[in-house]
Formats: structure tokens, sequence, C-alpha cells
């Protein structure tokens, strides 16, 4: 096998799993580092895959760098005992308590790591460990709750004696004597005892924790604190509100202090509204800064040119950093080694297809066809092999194991596939639809455009969604193929005909529509 497709092999799947080349193997999308780099705190959405965790890692090493304190946790790893989050005997408030302690108390040990390794003068251990301790008693403090009950008891005793005696003795030798006697006594005795019954429950002071807070970002280095949440996803859906919630009120109104939060959107809770309160939670665009969705990046079939240098910048980085004999002679650029790997720029091409814009499903499909190629460059027939088989082993199987949702993709394919000899198809952009939402999410569905509307259809918007390289790549080269994206009439047409790259407007996209409805059994 020749020397690069083993290095293809060789790819790490997951950003965390290569932390030493992180740096070497980052390229940015877009403006998403520059957006990221601001002080202020942010929710970074993607699916999985989409490079999440690759982008926040780069951007805790940058800030690390630069000199400031910087903490990165795996939301997956907080807590020490893994169901206490998902217990039904608890209440939703001591859940999320507990969670925000732990988590605060996290957020401690990572500071307190970073000031015992840094090699930085200005983090003073003497001037920052007490800060540390007030910041984590007030993220831990135990409060009794219960009743207090109280015994008193007591005694008193008093006696009293008196006595007198007069002898007179005549006839005898002694003299006249006289005796008196008084005897008197007192004995108190008092008992007091106090017995406390409830139990113990965690209670985070805001205010206390506030001002540990700004006293400790204070003292800083930069006066600056970045906290990232990676995997916000796995806290329970119920608890992710109230998490969220606690955060804005103790790390969000601290000046210097940046939240930077990766979460898959549709496995992310941020917001309940709330009749008293108004809402729990986060609200995207008043309390934090307008998310970044990574889904939005890197659709083929939005900007061609720029998946392409994307992807291209990308194989080249990682296989660079995997660290290849003779590489930086051998491929002093990403154009070289590329046209290196494949067998023509078709062939590469179709590979950025077949990725559907997901950094890791390029990396496994990369490294299918790379072995599939053995000793020679890489072709189209072994692109396209390679994203059927990936398809099958790493998203068929996902979703196989929701027999509905599988028969919600096989509906799909049938009708706009098979039926209308499209890729692609339109819903309205305010369903929602929580099979949909789950095949998205299973990657076998992406976003290719929002917002699009039609002089047919006024006041409506519709958002495009296009169907996995993987569920067609059988039927390329034969009849019942895609002809196109999806079917519709521009502004200059005389007649409909099947478009690649969507438009914000069209003067018809009817034929596009899919009435989901009618899956359910509605509908016309």
């Amino acid at each position: 096998m020749r020397a690069i497709n083993v290095a293809a092999l060789r790819l790490t799947k997951r950003a965390e799993n290569n932390q030493l080349n992180l740096v070497d193997s980052f390229v940015d999308i877009g403006a998403v580092l520059p957006i990221l780099q601001t002080v202020e705190s942010q929710v970074l959405f993607g699916r999985r895959g989409t490079g999440k965790t690759h982008v926040l890692s780069y951007l805790d090493q940058l800030v690390s760098q630069e000199g400031k304190c910087s903490v990165m946790l795996d939301m997956r790893l907080i807590g020490s005992t893994g169901g206490i989050y998902a217990d039904p005997n608890i209440t939703l408030q001591e859940r999320a308590t507990r969670l925000l302690s732990d988590t605060l108390g996290a957020i401690h040990e990572k500071i307190l790591e970073a000031i015992i390794e840094s090699d930085n003068e200005e983090y003073d251990l003497s001037i920052l460990g007490p800060l540390l301790d007030r910041f984590v008693e007030a993220s831990t403090e135990v409060v009794i709750e219960g009743g207090i009950t109280q015994e008193v008891g007591g005694e008193y005793n008093a006696s009293q004696q008196v006595s007198a005696a007069f002898n007179v003795n005549p006839g005898g030798a002694e003299p006249l004597g006289i005796n008196l006697g008084a005897n008197r006594g007192e004995s108190a005795t008092s008992s007091y005892r106090s017995a406390i019954s409830g139990s113990a429950r965690l209670r985070v002071h805001f205010g206390a924790l506030g001002q540990a807070s700004r006293n400790l970002v204070a003292r800083l280095p930069g006066r600056e604190l970045w906290v990232i949440l990676d995997e916000w996803s796995e806290v329970p859906l119920d608890l992710q509100p109230f998490l969220a919630d606690l955060l804005r009120r103790t790390l969000f109104p601290i000046p210097g202090v940046a939240v930077k939060i990766a979460a898959i959107g549709q496995r992310s809770n941020f917001r309940l509204v709330d009749g008293a309160a108004g809402y729990i939670g986060i609200e995207i665009g008043a309390d934090a800064a307008p998310g970044i969705n990574l889904d939005e990046f890197l659709v083929f079939d939005n900007e061609a040119e720029t998946a392409k240098s994307f992807f291209k910048e990308l194989v080249f980085r990682h296989l660079k950093a995997v660290g290849v004999t003779n590489f930086d002679a051998d491929y002093p650029t990403s154009d070289r080694l590329i046209n290196d790997m494949f067998t023509q720029a078709n062939a590469f091409d179709e590979f950025v297809r077949s990725s559907e814009g997901v950094p890791r499903d390029a990396i496994n499909i990369l490294g299918m066809a790379a072995q599939r190629a053995n000793d020679g460059k890489i072709s189209v027939p072994d692109v396209r092999v390679a994203a059927k088989n990936w398809y099958l082993r790493g998203k068929q199987q996902a979703v196989s194991s929701r027999q509905q949702a599988m028969e919600l993709l096989n509906w799909i394919i049938d009708e706009v596939i098979q039926h209308r000899q499209a890729r692609a198809f339109l819903v309205p952009g305010d369903l929602k639809d929580e099979l949909l939402d789950f095949l998205y999410d299973a990657r076998v569905l992406h976003i290719t455009k929002e917002g699009v509307s039609a002089q047919d259809i006024p006041g409506r918007r519709f958002n495009v969604f296009s169907i996995d390289y993987g569920c067609y790549v059988d039927l390329i080269n034969t009849n019942k193929a895609p002809k196109g994206l999806f079917e519709a009439l521009e502004e200059d047409d005389e007649g409909e005909q099947y478009i690649e790259v969507p438009q914000t407007d069209y003067r018809s996209i009817r034929r596009a529509i899919l009435n989901i409805e009618q899956f359910y059994g509605g509908g016309d």
C-alpha cells in the first residue's frame, strides 16, 4: 500500500484523541474563529462530526498561549456519580444545583491546575489560592433543610434545718452551757438538649459566588477567564435550561468572563418559558451573543469552491500532522498532495461532495477509499464505494435503531429521488417534526438553505433539505439518478428545470415542497 494511503488510514477520527496536533491540523471555517475570539458568551452549534470540539480546543490553546486563563470542560465527565442527574427521585432544582456545583468545582480544579503548571509570573498562588478557596466555598455551601427540635429540662431542690439546746447542770463540774445550731442546704440541676432533623442540601449563594468570581477574575492574567463547555448536549435535556439559567446568573454578568458552549441543536434546550419569571435559561442573542452554526458552512451545493478549498486544506494538514516521512519534501503544497492522492480532479470533487460538509465523514470516507485504492491513487469508484460503506456502517445503523425514523427516510427517498428524480426537498421553515430532526441529527439529511421563498406562495419561507450522498450513490450513472438538487422555476425561466445551487427566491417551488403530513397519513 502507498505510504500516503497508509497515512490516510491513520488519521484520527475524533479531535480530542489528537491533542498534540490540534494546532497543526486545524483549518478555520470562514470567520468562525475570529467570532469566537471575542470576549463574550456564545453558543457554537453543529451536528456530530462538524468540528465543534476541534474548534474549541484550538481556541482554548490560543487563549492559553496568549497568557490568559482558559479552562475547557467535557460535560460528559462532570460529576462523581454518573446517574445522579437523571435520578427521578431528586427534584429538578436540586439536580441542577448539584450539576452547577460540580461544574464550578471542575472550573476551580482547572484554574488551580493552570496556576500550578504555568510559568506565568502573574499566577501568584499566595493571592489566587485564598480567592479560589472562597470561590469553591460559595459553590459548595451545604445547608440543612428540615425541622429543628429543642428540649429544655431543669430541677431545683432546697432544704433547711434549725436546732437549739439549753443545758443546766448545777451540781456538775462543768459551767452552764447553751448549744444553738442551724443548717440550710440548696441544690439545683438543669439539662438542655437540641435535636436537628432534616437533610443536607447544596446551596449556591449567587451574591457570594458573584463577588468571589469578580475578585478572582480581577487577579487573573489579563483579567479574563475563558470557560469552554464541550458536549453540552450530554447533559440531561430537562436539566439544560436550569443549568443555563444558573450559569447566566453566576458567570455571565462577570466582566472579563467568556463562556463558550458547544451544543447539538436538536439535542439542546437552553430556554424554558416560565409564567412567573418569563423564562428560565439563556436567550440566544440577548443573554448570549448570536450562536454560530457550523452546519451552515461547507455544503458542496452552496459553495462548491469554498468546500473544495476547505477539504483540500483539511486533508493536507491532517496528513502532515500524522507525521508522514518526507511529507514536506514530497508535498510542499496542498495542491501537490491532492494531485498525488487522487487520479483526477473530479475524483477529489466527488470526495468533497460525498462528505456533505461534515469533516468527520470526510476523514472516514478518505480512509476507506485509500484502503480500497491500496497501491494506486484514489479514483471516483473508490470514493463511491467508500461513501456507501461509511453510510451503511456509520449512519444507517444509527437510524435503523428507530424504526419509524427509518420508515420516514425510506419514504423521503421514494418521494424525492424515485418520483421526482431530485436529491433535495423543501419543508416549511416553521415545521417542527421530531423524526425529521432525528434524521438531520443522524446526518442522513442536511440543511442546504434556509429562508427560501417563491412568488406563487407569498409570505411563506421554506428550508431546503438535501438527502445524504450515501442514500443515492448506487443510482449514479443510472437512469434513476437525481437530475439535480430540486425542480424550480427561476425568474428568467420559461419552463421548470432542476437547479444545482439553491437561491433565496424563485418564481415557483411547488414541485419541490414535500408534505411530511402525508407520511403520517394526513395531508393531500
